[in-house]
């Protein structure tokens, strides 16, 4: 099966990308400077991200609002024009179908942004629960950038001035030299920064401006991973998948007071019978941060291991993470061994590697909020 491109595509191979394929797309894992070095400018200028590989889906009409709130755990019913929610798509057994990110366009409009490896299903599933008056519109083709970083601010509202005093999780339609570009206050990496929608033929024209302030440097998929694993953000197939369930995932902030137990509109989506219950009693399982006490890191599928030798869990990402120099990772475990400090083990290739639990995020989320 041939891969697709993004609008980015010839971009990428002219600043000397490194492409790999990625949920059905050629992307690009890193470029001349590797990933330690990008992860380091996000965090401390600014990085430009190709997700244009991403969903981009426009909901609207009549009673959508209803509609979509039977689906997700979220309050979008007060949710405000041009505000924007983290959200999840659940399934009858409390799982996860996807995370997303919901915005309001209007009274009965929302723009949605899903994961790529997940966007074919989750269209189809979406509309399958629609009304005959209410339609799904999918953006094929449209451009996706995200620039992030303690600069990103600097760099855009150089372009865009409106975009200066936007603040998390908030919207603006804007115009660059003619070209209509969607702005949000968004990102998956734990800084401030930008999610910026554009059509594909103008998505270059648009990267160029930004690559060309002093500050922004482009940045692949590596650093992506590593940036959002060390804020602590769960990554779908990996944190997050139809058996694991958000109160597992130590998502309990992303189901709205509404639609709790005793809420306005409590449950109503699916899988809100379990997802309320463990709310309540707990889960058997946790994720958990853990840092590795040396330098060798973990992987994704690895055991996790108590002081008996006893598998107690699995990684579920590792990476090295440049802002604290160590080899930190995400995993599930037993809930008896989910507390802060508890000392595990990895098998990692027959070998018991010390780790030990931490706090996560491991640096702070610096989200701009007025």
């Amino acid at each position: 099966m041939s891969l697709k491109h993004t609008p980015l595509d010839a971009l990428h191979r002219e600043l000397g990308a490194r492409m790999v394929p990625f949920a059905g797309y050629d992307m690009p894992v890193q470029y001349s400077n590797g990933i330690i070095a990008e992860h380091r400018h996000t965090r401390e200028h600014a990085g430009l991200f190709d997700v244009s590989h991403m969903g981009q889906f426009i909901l609207e009409g009549l009673g959508i609002t209803k509609s979509l709130e039977a689906l997700v755990p979220v309050d979008l019913q007060a949710l405000g024009e041009h505000r924007q929610s983290y959200a999840l798509l659940t399934n009858d057994d409390g799982g996860v179908r996807d995370d997303l990110i919901i915005t309001r366009w209007g009274a009965e409009t929302f723009f949605l942004v899903v994961n790529a490896s997940c966007k074919t299903e989750d269209r189809a599933w979406i509309e399958s629960q629609l009304t005959p008056e209410q339609t799904l519109r999918e953006l094929d083709g449209q451009g996706l950038l995200a620039l992030q970083g303690p600069r990103a601010r600097e760099v855009l509202s150089g372009l865009l001035p409106e975009t200066a005093g936007l603040t998390f999780l908030q919207g603006v339609h804007c115009e660059l030299e003619g070209m209509p570009v969607y702005v949000t206050c968004s990102g998956y990496t734990g800084e401030d920064g930008y999610e910026l929608s554009i059509a594909g033929e103008h998505a270059e024209a648009l990267a160029r401006k930004l690559l060309a302030h002093e500050a922004t440097a482009p940045v692949g998929l590596g650093a992506r991973d590593s940036l959002r694993l060390e804020s602590g953000l769960c990554l779908y197939g990996h944190e997050l998948s139809p058996t694991i369930t958000p109160i597992e995932a130590k998502l309990n902030w992303s189901i709205s007071k509404a639609r709790r137990p005793g809420g306005a509109r409590a449950g109503g989506y699916p899988g809100a019978e379990r997802i309320s219950l463990e709310l309540s009693e707990g889960t058997a399982r946790v994720r958990i941060g853990i840092r590795v006490l040396g330098k060798r890191p973990v992987r994704e599928g690895q055991d996790v291991l108590n002081d008996g030798g006893d598998v107690v869990g699995v990684i579920t990402s590792g990476a090295y993470a440049a802002t604290v120099d160590a080899p930190i990772a995400m995993a599930f475990v037993d809930s008896a061994y989910g507390a802060l400090d508890t000392e595990l083990n990895v098998d990692v290739r027959g070998k018991a590697l010390p780790v030990v639990v931490c706090k996560l995020p491991l640096v702070p989320q610096r989200y701009f909020r007025g």
